[in-house]
């Protein structure tokens, strides 16, 4: 290796192994390192600990030596962005991020639902520092030594938001641009009627000041909560060029990165009178030349052909699930793209395998525990993981489907349910309870 090559791979190399965004390096769910532990336990396999203020729903973030989590502590109303050693858990800086704005001006508090807090978007980070996001509207960008670099509130900016249930997409960062889809309804949830009707738009802005890049208004044919959506948007290079995949609001659009301006859609999985209480969770998943959609509460998936233009009409399906009482559904988990297969996770605890060209489903598998399994799965050492609501975390071999791994990772204090994914990172395993963030190996 020259030394004029040398700085170039290991950057190279360190970035592979980083989990810097919610999906991870490649924003489908997957990660390369290999050498996890083998035998986990509470103590066992076991790096270190960390104790956290309060629980979040956000992914725990990885890049570099640093480790990104966000927490809501109720009792305080506060919102905090914490950074984390990678090596040995200890904190390295801690702000209270969240500004207190609540919509009609309400007062300061964490969540806007009894279901989850405003904690639950996952931060992302870059090589200059981290930006999180919140479900009220906070958007904090810090550098490394956790100085901040701007801020802003995107309801305050935008008018607020119309959503059923508290607000928890992640923002993606792509080619230094962030990228947020506010897709909700055209009517306040409260029932106070609006002049006019509130747009759902995707919105773009610049990583080093905030400042908006373009807004542009996504239209949808959906009626009610079908209009909302919680999923986050995935960029997809498509050779001749790029695009940024919007799920929600009973269709799929493919959107230009510098513009905005929208280059093809599809739906829908939401025909005849349109269901008005088909709400979207999971992100699409890029893979194999498709993208899968998960229509919500036991409907189908969808494997649509990429690329095109306008309205794509029937020829753009590929394969769809049986749908009820079919296994392969998803209404909260977003799936896997792992070693050439779909892995598609059920709430009730169903993972299919899944070929991606044909549907045809490889294997199912049952998670254990009967509990709800909210987590999306994460590939990495052959293994799919993920983690209950009771805070059971699962291991099951990505060649055959077998159970290799089962720990109940949460105490008596963490309380409430757990939907934080795993992230894999570095020869480690970030594995986040509502009170507790776990590393498991590591380099």
């Amino acid at each position: 290796m020259t030394s004029a090559l040398a700085p170039f791979l290991a950057f190279a190399l360190a970035a592979t192994q980083d989990w810097p965004q919610w999906r991870g390096p490649s924003f489908d769910g997957a990660s390369t390192v290999t050498a996890l532990p083998k035998e986990l336990s509470r103590e066992t396999g076991v790096r270190w600990i960390a104790e956290l203020p309060g629980p979040s729903a956000a992914t725990p973030i990885v890049l570099g030596e640093n480790v990104y989590v966000s927490a809501a502590v109720e009792e305080a109303g506060l919102l905090l962005a914490l950074c984390i050693e990678r090596q040995s858990g200890a904190v390295r800086w801690e702000d209270q991020a969240g500004s207190g704005y609540q919509p009609g001006g309400k007062g300061s508090k964490t969540h806007a639902d009894k279901r989850s807090d405003y904690a639950s978007p996952s931060p992302v980070a870059h090589e200059q520092g981290v930006v999180f996001f919140f479900g009220n509207g906070d958007l904090v960008s810090y550098d490394l030594a956790g100085a901040r670099r701007w801020a802003r509130n995107l309801q305050k900016d935008y008018g607020d938001w119309a959503f059923q249930w508290t607000f928890g997409a992640s923002p993606t960062l792509y080619d230094g641009r962030l990228y947020l889809p506010i897709l909700q309804r055209d009517q306040p949830t409260d029932g106070t009627p609006s002049a006019e009707p509130i747009a759902s738009f995707l919105l773009a802005l610049e990583l080093a000041t905030g400042k908006e890049l373009f807004r542009v208004t996504r239209p949808s044919p959906a009626k009610m909560e079908s209009l909302e959506s919680y999923a986050t948007a995935i960029p997809y290079d498509a050779g001749t060029h790029k695009e940024l995949l919007v799920l929600g609001g009973d269709v799929i659009t493919a959107h230009d990165l510098a513009t905005g301006r929208e280059f093809w859609r599809w739906g829908t999985w939401n025909e005849g009178h349109r269901e008005p209480w088909w709400r979207i969770v999971p992100s699409p998943v890029v893979g194999a030349g498709h993208v899968l959609v998960c229509a919500p509460k036991r409907a189908p998936v969808y494997a649509l052909a990429l690329g095109g233009e306008g309205m794509l009409g029937p020829d753009a399906l590929v394969w769809q699930s049986a749908g009820r009482p079919n296994p392969v559904s998803s209404d909260v988990p977003t799936p896997l793209f792992y070693r050439g297969r779909f892995f598609v996770q059920s709430e009730s605890g169903a993972l299919s395998r899944v070929e991606p060209k044909t549907g045809k489903v490889e294997w199912t598998a049952e998670l254990p525990e009967r509990d709800p399994w909210e987590a999306s799965p994460t590939g990495a050492d052959g293994r799919v993981w993920t983690i209950s609501h009771s805070g059971v975390l699962a291991a099951v071999d990505a060649d055959s489907g077998a159970l290799v791994t089962k720990v109940a990772l949460a105490a008596d204090e963490d309380g409430g349910p757990i939907r934080s994914s795993v992230a894999a990172a570095h020869g480690a395993l970030f594995v986040r309870t509502n009170q507790r963030l776990f590393c498991f190996g590591g380099d």
